[in-house]
């Protein structure tokens, strides 16, 4: 069985119930979260040996923290302890024409405060097959930039697979340099990138042609060039996705992706998710399906890109950042069953 590794921050969350605004909250809903870790748990949910390295408050917050992981199967004897703080993002749950709303507060925390040296690269990679993390953690910090480029530069001496999910987070980047620069050189170490409809622009300029990411709907085909644009620029790149979110509304979204591998574009289906539970976690729940479907199906991409796409649409209906889904549960939807109907 494979084993993945993934390296970023994971958060406290904490969210309004039903909906409510900040404003009006006498009371949060109290969940951890965060890209890489997301990612981790579908993949332990798929079967798959799975190690976690982040760093942690060493106080009842992230011991709670880890046991959280712990629960879902994932492993994490490579978490650092030290620093001050866990980091929070606060999620205000948008409804109909009112989108959501994420403040962060995560200045400080341990992770940010990490710096290389501290994780032995060599020790959690012992075994595995592939690592992955997130254009989230090098936004975090300098440190977190400077530890993620360690850890990828050691997959690689080790003969992982490395994969990333460019992540653009605006509000992340204030330590002094910009996304493109830093990314540039994490990215030429990858062999599997995934992104959003508008992460390769904002991140590297690379703008697919003629698309409106607001309009609600979207054009797949155009994507392609997005794709071998980047496959250009970082010739290492022999895979990438693109997940394409129609929002129509913030509780009605289109759902789908596009896989190019070899010079050749692979369509996922479209997915109609008409009542929105949770969409935190959305673009980490395709990238563990994607990540399981390339492992699982290794000569029939269409396969792949088909389980990631079902595998995320499923995760649209679950409460919290985890995608908790089984293989039987995406490979029913994979097989056009959408019915919702009760199994007994």
């Amino acid at each position: 069985m494979p084993k993945i590794v993934t390296f970023g921050e994971i958060m406290l969350r904490l969210s309004p119930p039903d909906h409510l605004r900040f404003s009006q909250a006498s009371s949060f809903d109290v969940i951890y979260g965060g890209g890489e870790s997301n990612v981790a748990v579908s993949l332990a949910h798929y079967g798959f040996d799975t190690e976690y390295v982040t760093r942690l408050p060493d106080n009842d917050i992230g011991q709670a923290c880890r046991n959280f992981l712990r629960q879902y199967g994932v492993g994490t004897q490579h978490i650092q302890w030290g620093g001050d703080r866990l980091g929070i993002y606060f999620l205000e749950h948008g409804a109909v024409s009112r989108g959501s709303k994420v403040i962060y507060d995560r200045a400080g925390s341990s992770l940010a405060t990490i710096r290389p040296g501290m994780v032995d690269w060599d020790a959690a990679f012992a075994g595995a097959d592939w690592f992955h993390w997130t254009g989230i953690t090098p936004a975090t910090s300098e440190g977190a930039a400077a530890t993620c480029l360690e850890g990828v530069q050691a997959a690689k001496a080790n003969g992982l697979t490395v994969s990333t999910d460019l992540n653009y987070r605006a509000k992340l980047w204030k330590y002094g340099k910009s996304a493109g620069e830093v990314m540039e050189g994490l990215v030429s170490h990858c062999d599997v990138a995934i992104g959003n409809e508008e992460d390769a622009a904002k991140v590297f300029g690379i703008h697919a042609p003629a698309t409106d990411v607001t309009s609600g709907e979207l054009d797949a085909a155009a994507y392609e060039y997005v794709c071998t644009t980047l496959s250009e620029r970082f010739p290492s790149l022999h895979t990438i996705a693109i997940t394409l979110r129609g929002s129509i509304s913030a509780n009605h979204n289109s759902w789908s992706a596009v896989l190019w591998q070899g010079d050749h574009l692979y369509f996922g289906p479209n997915h109609e998710i008409t009542h929105i539970v949770d969409r935190v976690g959305g673009g980490d729940s395709f990238m563990g399906g994607l990540i399981y479907g390339l492992l699982t199906y290794p000569d029939d991409n269409q396969q792949a890109i088909d389980f990631a796409v079902a595998a995320s649409a499923l995760k649209h209906t679950i409460f919290g950042d985890f995608n908790l889904v089984s293989v039987a549960e995406v490979e029913k939807l994979m097989g056009g069953d959408a019915s919702g109907r009760v199994s007994r």
